[in-house]
């Protein structure tokens, strides 16, 4: 949603930010949505789809330096249309949100950007593909072998990308159910990239490999009005497997769920509100809040029972509408490292 996070919410006009998770359930007139049964048409869905209101392209990666260290790393570019009608330069209601992040055991470290559309700063094509705004960049000839770069205040990083996988489409083969009463979004991911390059902390190179994983979403408006927020993981096991599920928290107290797994060989299988189970059994005082850092993950269907705990409980994103957003490592019935994402908490 990679819960996404429907963050470009931020930009979106004040009035509309009391309904749902920062205005994500606020009213979409005007504007495409999301419809059953889509058809995806490829590379050009890889690009934008400025007829709908918010979209993303979010990529969160598990890596290790030399000294065995482990590392977590975000690279996010967030889309939002003012209003349906389009225009040129600087009447384009296009609206353009980066966020970098690298996560240490210790530290934390984060920057934003904000850009307009129309006017070259910030913007998505889709073949050969390119995702920038400023000097960030994820770019490639296709969609498959990547290169992404981010520089902030004290951190930068430079890092290729490589597919071993297949796209994996979540929900009804990428329409994604959102809430009980029909939010949805168009939902895909490439789950399993291969990493290696070199982040740079305080002035010093770090050479660095892991995995990576890539979400792609765009929709109108993907929460109900009594949606508050949402907790998501995307979980990698040892053994190949993939788990990506989410939480969507309601203001009565309950919460709406969604998953897919994903087996070794890139096959997806959805599940329904329901089957993945998320219960938080740690909390810790983060930005003055208190926010849970350690879950416990089930989906029964397929014998997981674990343990999701954060490598660093300050994982803090200090933006414009601020989140939690960090590395994770997996323990019990299965073993692996992945990334947790939890927005709306107050």
């Amino acid at each position: 949603m990679n819960a996404r996070i429907f963050m470009l919410c931020c930009l979106l006009p004040l009035t509309a930010q009391a309904q749902g998770f920062a205005g994500l359930g606020s009213n979409a007139e005007g504007f495409a949505v999301p419809s059953p049964e889509p058809t995806f048409d490829f590379p050009r869905d890889h690009g934008a789809h400025p007829d709908y209101r918010i979209e993303w392209w979010y990529l969160t990666a598990n890596m290790t330096g030399p000294d065995g260290t482990d590392y977590g790393l975000q690279w996010t570019l967030f889309r939002s249309a003012l209003t349906p009608a389009d225009g040129d330069n600087w009447q384009s209601p296009q609206l353009w949100m980066g966020h970098a992040a690298v996560t240490t055991p210790d530290d934390h470290f984060v920057t934003e950007r904000l850009a307009r559309g129309g006017i070259g700063q910030a913007g998505v094509t889709a073949d050969p593909f390119a995702a920038w705004i400023d000097d960030w960049a994820l770019i490639g000839s296709d969609f498959d072998t990547l290169n992404m770069r981010a520089t902030g205040p004290v951190f930068a990083y430079d890092v290729d990308l490589t597919a071993q996988g297949p796209l994996v489409f979540h929900g009804a083969d990428g329409y994604s159910v959102k809430s009980a009463a029909g939010q949805a979004s168009y939902y895909y991911s490439q789950p399993d990239y291969t990493l290696s390059g070199v982040i740079t902390l305080a002035g010093t190179e770090i050479a660095v490999t892991g995995t990576a994983w890539l979400d792609r979403e765009w929709s109108s408006q993907p929460l109900s009005d009594n949606q508050t927020g949402w907790d998501w993981f995307s979980l990698s096991f040892d053994s190949g497997d993939k788990l990506m599920g989410f939480l969507l928290r309601q203001s009565d107290g309950s919460s709406y769920s969604s998953a897919t797994w994903i087996g070794a060989d890139g096959t997806a299988t959805p599940y329904a509100d329901g089957a993945f189970r998320a219960h938080p059994t740690k909390q810790s005082r983060v930005a003055n809040r208190e926010i849970p850092t350690t879950w416990q993950v089930t989906l029964p269907d397929r014998g997981v029972d674990v343990t999701v705990a954060a490598i660093n409980t300050d994982a803090w994103m200090d933006v414009s509408v601020p989140y939690w957003e960090g590395p994770v490592r997996i323990t019990g019935s299965h073993q692996g490292r992945g990334y947790l994402e939890m927005t709306g908490y107050e």
